[in-house]
């Protein structure tokens, strides 16, 4: 049998640390495609490309693997994959990150990382989203290989349900051993946004955007709180945001 085709992507660029470990991880199961973007593009959420060029170069970042980077977003990055690079075959896993900070919580729907993983999954890919809660540039993630390489096996031998990616966050390895893995749910938080008002140099005014993490959660099932108590966390997710629950409350109500 073939060896399982992995698309590796990111949100913090091709040259980050965490891809770099990502590949070398990966490769160890099969043939890699990386496709990532060419800068930084943290907090694009599932921003795509619609009114500016898209330009997409083979690189030798990583020696031996098929590479590219793109100008665009993460999800550009996963959608040309799909589209432009992959034109005959179908990846049989995608693996987006490994990101430099947490995407825990509500940072799901800003996260570039996540956002890659679930544009896999909105074609019946196989995803996953990997994080370390540290945001160095040189963070250490020797602690976390073995949980990577396990949970990538577990999810190619046995798969995920239709429409699936996981969200998976990784305590930093100053926290201290890891205690083992939780399967949970997002956590209940929201980040509270403030705005520093500046001058540049020529006396134009800009803003620049800070904030606190506000942790609006009781209970010891959710990802948050795992994370705090040094477990590795997985959220199943997905693209559907139908807030099912309150459909025929909203029947009753407005039909």
């Amino acid at each position: 049998m073939s060896k399982p085709l992995i698309l590796v992507t990111n949100d913090d660029g091709i040259v980050s640390k965490g891809i770099r470990i990502l590949v070398d991880i990966m490769a160890k199961f099969g043939e890699v495609l990386v496709v990532a973007p060419d800068s930084p593009q943290s907090g694009m959420g599932h921003a795509i490309t619609v009114g500016n060029t898209l330009r997409l170069y083979k690189t030798k970042v990583f020696n031996g693997i098929e590479s590219y980077q793109c100008s665009g977003t993460p999800v550009d990055c996963v959608k040309l994959a799909k589209h432009h690079i992959l034109t005959d075959r179908t990846p049989d896993l995608l693996v987006s990150g490994i990101n430099h900070g947490t995407n825990t919580s509500i940072s799901i729907v800003y996260s570039g990382t996540m956002a890659a993983a679930l544009e896999g999954a909105i074609d019946d890919i196989p995803a996953i989203g990997f994080s370390l809660c540290d945001y160095a540039a040189d963070a250490d993630f020797s602690h976390t290989l073995k949980y990577v390489e396990s949970i990538t096996r577990q999810v190619l031998e046995k798969g995920l349900p239709t429409g699936i990616a996981l969200n998976v966050n990784m305590p930093a390895i100053h926290k201290g051993p890891i205690k083992g893995v939780k399967v949970c749910r997002q956590a209940h938080a929201r980040w509270k946004e403030a705005f520093d008002e500046r001058v540049d140099p020529y006396g134009g005014k800009y803003f620049w955007m800070a904030g606190d993490f506000h942790y609006l959660d009781n209970g010891e099932d959710n990802d948050v709180w795992a994370i705090k108590n040094n477990y590795i966390t997985i959220v199943p997710t997905q693209a559907d945001m139908t807030a099912h629950k309150v459909i025929l409350e909203l029947k009753d109500k407005l039909e």
